[in-house]
């Protein structure tokens, strides 16, 4: 099999972008994980969309289900005391230690399995604190990375980017944790969408 390189779009303020990361193990041991941050309140903003917690059935019945699919999956979990938050510091961090996979498993895990609030400085210090790097808000202030993180937002609307997460793999796009099999099938038959009920799809 070729190895194959999977562009991750993801945002920490997205719970699914937590869960489907904690699964990105499953992947073939082939492939290379690209991620790339983004502002999901940039891709809602481009695309006219509604967050799901800005709807307010919808967000009880998102806490519930990504509490209960944590459960199912064995994936540690503790929705922050407040939610959504502005997820800018951590993002901006990440770019600055460029997308380092290891760093980006701490600041889900900081976000997602403790008590630190990352709406709160307290909190945002404690998430610090926790990846091991408290000088962090020095990184997250940097200008070159706060436009870097722009730059990401806008190529991900140019590759059609509307939610996260999002895994492409060249120009096909797979959005969400439930895709994630789709993907996986994907990558061991890259020919699964080229059959003529696939082809049919596009012209509906």
């Amino acid at each position: 099999m070729t190895p194959t390189t999977v562009d991750c779009y993801f945002d920490y303020v997205s719970p699914f972008s937590y869960l489907l990361h904690e699964q990105m193990y499953r992947l073939p041991p082939d492939t290379t994980v690209n991620y790339i941050p983004v502002l999901f309140a940039g891709l809602l903003k481009h695309w006219g969309n509604l967050g799901p917690v800005e709807i307010e059935r919808k967000k009880t019945f998102t806490y519930r289900h990504v509490t209960w699919l944590a459960k199912e999956l064995n994936v540690p979990f503790r929705l922050p005391d407040t939610h959504p938050f502005i997820p800018l510091p951590f993002l901006r961090v990440t770019i600055a230690k460029n997308n380092d996979p290891a760093l980006i498993s701490a600041i889900y895990r900081a976000i997602w399995t403790t008590d630190n609030n990352p709406a709160t400085e307290e909190g945002r210090k404690g998430i610090w604190k926790f990846i091991g790097i408290e000088n962090a808000d020095a990184f997250a202030s940097d200008p070159q990375v706060k436009q870097k993180l722009i730059d990401n937002t806008q190529q991900a609307t140019r590759a059609g980017i509307f939610g996260v997460p999002t895994m492409t793999v060249g120009q096909e796009l797979f959005w969400g944790l439930d895709s994630l099999d789709l993907l996986i099938d994907y990558l061991r038959n890259t020919a699964l969408f080229d059959s003529e009920e696939m082809k049919r799809l596009d012209k509906i």
